[in-house]
């Protein structure tokens, strides 16, 4: 059965379990949908895309994107995380704040705008493996779209303006020592070693304070060591979680840790830059005139993977992502359409 409208479309998407990695059964609900709306619809993987009708190659183009997978469903749920009920305006399950309102909102604002001649190119980019950063996302299809403008990407901000997003690295660290008997004064203590790191960590201050997204954020937050209660651990291994900004690179960040610790360094990726976009650009100026507010965004998005100007925003709270018994209001999905159409209806690039 094909959905009629968005809200029936984004009850669709919860009932379909939709785990990174897992989703093609919402794809194929996407794909349906669109194809139904007349559409030529295009698609890779578990990502989905299309273009509005005048698509012509001398238009600056603005991508509309946001995700549908999902994450595993907390615990603490009382209700099936896979069943959209309705209840007081609210629309509950897995998915739907983040970031399903956001994903049938771009997509009903896309349908909307292709209708009337725009200044420019319009894709809707329904995409996968936003949860996990993947390879096979918003990575994945880029390439595939051509030159872009300007990317929206739906993710829940109440509707204000994220003019600015962390980044993310993920280090490995690995303190070296010797292997002893504990009961004798010999060998070293790869945990003591590697606790002088962690303070240095925990104590820290970069000196570039980012105007939008404040201070550089590291948090050690695993740590493995040790066999057995009677042996001295040679290696002490532990795991960091920094959240960058746009007042360094994220190598600059990793160069800079390495000069300081004395364990081994080794990052995940580096490929989760923090992003922004200029208070001067006329998205956002288009949005400080219709009333929008914006901030500094401590969450990672997908706009962390698009090399060009990206504005975070959509309907729903963030504090309600993956968060037991998750739900986005109806009204503010509505809202989102509002929103999303007078910051870009016949919007000059």
């Amino acid at each position: 059965m094909t959905p009629n409208n968005i809200i029936e479309l984004l009850q669709m998407l919860i009932a379909t379990p939709s785990f990174s990695r897992e989703e093609e059964k919402t794809a194929d609900i996407i794909e349906s949908y669109l194809w139904q709306k007349n559409f030529v619809v295009h698609r890779y993987l578990n990502n989905v895309w299309v273009k509005s009708y005048d698509f012509q190659e001398n238009k600056p183009t603005i991508l509309l994107n946001s995700h549908h997978d999902t994450v595993q469903p907390n615990a603490g749920y009382t209700r099936s995380p896979f069943e959209p009920i309705i209840e007081d305006g609210k629309l509950y399950g897995l998915g739907s704040n983040d970031a399903g309102g956001a994903l049938v909102a771009l997509l009903e604002t896309f349908c909307r705008l292709s209708q009337t001649e725009q200044p420019y190119n319009l894709i809707y980019a329904a995409t996968a493996e936003e949860e996990i950063s993947g390879a096979n996302g918003i990575s994945a299809i880029l390439p595939l779209l051509g030159k872009i403008d300007l990317g929206i990407v739906g993710e829940p901000t109440n509707l204000q303006m994220a003019v600015a997003e962390k980044g993310l690295i993920v280090l490995d660290c690995i303190a070296h020592g010797k292997a002893a008997h504990a009961a004798r004064n010999e060998g070293i203590n790869a945990i003591y070693q590697a606790m002088t790191d962690i303070e240095w960590f925990r104590t820290y201050q970069f000196p570039k304070i980012s105007p939008t997204l404040g201070a550089v954020k590291m948090t050690v937050t695993m740590i493995e060591a040790g066999k057995q209660h009677n042996i001295i651990p040679d290696i002490c291994r532990f795991t960091v979680d920094i959240r960058t900004t746009d007042s360094y690179s994220n190598l600059e960040i990793v160069e800079l840790i390495q000069k300081h610790v004395k364990c081994e360094v080794k990052p995940r990726s580096l490929r989760l830059n923090s992003s922004r976009i200029p208070m001067s650009h006329p998205v956002v100026q288009r949005g400080i005139k219709i009333g929008l507010s914006y901030f500094g965004s401590p969450t990672l998005s997908d706009q962390a993977l698009m090399p060009f100007p990206t504005l975070k925003i959509g309907p729903g709270d963030s504090a309600r992502s993956h968060i037991a018994d998750e739900y986005i209001q109806i009204e503010e999905i509505w809202q989102g359409v509002e929103v999303y159409c007078k910051l870009l209806d016949k919007l000059q690039l």
